[in-house]
């Protein structure tokens, strides 16, 4: 019987590597968006919500467990059961290069004047920060935005540019792991303004092909935290 169901799905064994990367994606963003978000720790650490530095806090350990999620479970996956070179997956400096030309052009061009311009507009400032606290309390600004660059961006393009994008390509096709990362990097931003949302898909496709093109994922990693931080550091300081 299930042999004859494997058959049917036209299950291929030497493909199961595959298959867990594919599959990885609803799995884990799903543990994301309903265990690890902010407010779960609330409900979790009732406490949390009445001390001072309690959201800041929250938001630190939804940036964790996004690091577990997205960056030790795949990186446990490739290490230690497929056993695939970490630099195959973009975990390299590459095109070093082409990559910092990449991400001087984007930072002064595009990056700057989006998070500047992002700060302005009433519907981003209600979504960032994502810690409101940091807007009058400004003593927790650099724990809460190292933990967000490290435990949040480098997990992401780690897994979304890394994992997913280079896991896929020799099996699926370029432009095939290009679309799957970007429509699993888009669904992650459901509730995000719709800009951002909107935005997400062509910059997905953008930042998959720098990232093969460059052979790393560290490049937009750099791009994609610096607009990040950016965009809470202009709202704190110039937008209230």
């Amino acid at each position: 019987m299930k042999r004859e169901i494997l058959k049917t799905l036209d299950y291929k064994s030497h493909d199961k590597h595959y298959y867990i990367l594919l599959l990885s994606a609803p799995v884990l963003i799903t543990l994301y968006r309903y265990l690890f978000m902010s407010q779960d720790f609330v409900q979790y650490f009732p406490a949390m919500s009445e001390s001072v530095g309690g959201h800041i806090l929250s938001y630190k350990l939804q940036f964790t467990g996004f690091f577990l999620l997205m960056f030790v479970i795949p990186m446990f996956h490739v290490l230690f059961w497929w056993k695939k070179p970490l630099v195959e997956l973009g975990f390299r400096s590459g095109d070093i290069k082409t990559g910092l030309k990449f991400m001087l052009v984007m930072i002064i061009v595009l990056v700057i004047p989006f998070a500047f311009g992002g700060s302005c507009d009433q519907i981003v400032r209600t979504e960032y920060p994502m810690a409101k606290e940091l807007i009058s309390n400004h003593k927790f600004i650099p724990g809460y935005e190292l933990f967000y660059v490290i435990c949040y961006y480098i997990a992401w393009e780690f897994y979304f540019r890394g994992y997913l994008l280079f896991g896929l390509k020799d099996r699926y096709g370029t432009m095939e792991a290009i679309l799957i990362q970007t429509i699993s990097s888009c669904l992650i931003h459901i509730d995000k303004p719709f800009a951002e949302i909107l935005g997400s898909i062509p910059v997905g496709i953008i930042l998959g092909f720098v990232a093969l093109k460059t052979r790393s994922f560290w490049y937009v990693f750099i791009v994609h935290a610096t607009l990040g931080v950016l965009v809470d550091l202009f709202i704190i300081y110039y937008q209230n």
